[in-house]
């Protein structure tokens, strides 16, 4: 009995010890932790869409399905079964957008007509300017920094993530503005991101100026928020479920 309760006394002490051994690493842990100082806002709550391909609840939505209202020119595209097929025009959205993230759906035509940058071709402009190529780039040889997911005549995809011709396709673009001085000066050049289909094709990618078909890519000093373009370049590309969400970096009051 006294043996017992000698080793019940024993497992008690080594039990304290290793609580105070713990209390102890915890105190020294909190000792150690490094704060910024800086004061945060508390980010905004921001309800995703059920699906990732739907709109969250911050999102403007652009096109869903039944009009584009929200776009000049908008009537001269074809709109059937929730789709928007483009026809006679560019369309441009009716407002402006500066840093912002892009959630847009397309297919290029499923019946093969053409080759090279006659199939399937359109684009989508951030800004009116600067171009993400969209091309049918499924077996169909062109110049690497003209296929589909290109900052057109500025870089090519990392890969090439493209569907068959007539599949659905997805970009989501992640686009920050460039910013000018008063005398057109460069501060910040413009940056994108763009996931093709789920995967990374562009990553944070600088641009050297505006894209263009016939010169080199150069800035050319404009407003800080801009339309949206997307392209009709003779081929009937298809387009659904469009939205966009203006973004800002959180700011911190630093310490004195």
């Amino acid at each position: 009995m006294i043996r017992t309760r000698k080793l019940f006394w024993m497992a008690g002490v080594i039990a304290m010890a290793a609580m105070a051994v713990g209390v102890a690493a915890a105190v020294a842990r909190l000792k150690d932790e490094y704060k910024s100082g800086i004061v945060w806002p508390e980010p905004n709550v921001v309800t995703p869409g059920k699906m990732d391909n739907e709109p969250p609840s911050d999102a403007i939505v652009l096109f869903d399905g039944k009009e584009l209202s929200k776009w000049n020119k908008g009537e001269n595209w074809e709109i059937k079964d929730g789709v928007a097929t483009s026809r006679k025009s560019d369309i441009t959205t009716k407002d402006s957008f500066g840093d912002c993230q892009l959630h847009i759906e397309f297919a290029t035509p499923e019946k093969v007509s053409g080759s090279g940058q006659g199939r399937g071709n359109s684009g989508v402009y951030m800004m009116t300017k600067y171009e993400i190529q969209i091309l049918d780039s499924y077996n169909n040889p062109t110049y690497f920094d003209g296929q589909c997911a290109s900052i057109y005549k500025q870089t090519p995809p990392m890969v090439n993530a493209c569907r068959k011709p007539g599949e659905w396709q997805s970009y989501d673009i992640v686009f920050n503005v460039p910013k000018f001085a008063e005398d057109g000066k460069v501060l910040k050049p413009a940056y994108a991101t763009v996931i093709q289909n789920g995967i990374l094709v562009q990553n944070h990618y600088e641009l050297i100026g505006g894209t263009f078909y016939d010169q080199p890519a150069h800035y050319e000093k404009h407003a800080e928020k801009m339309p949206i373009l997307l392209q009709f370049h003779g081929n009937p590309v298809k387009f659904r479920n469009i939205w966009i969400r203006e973004i800002k970096q959180l700011e911190g009051k630093k310490p004195q």
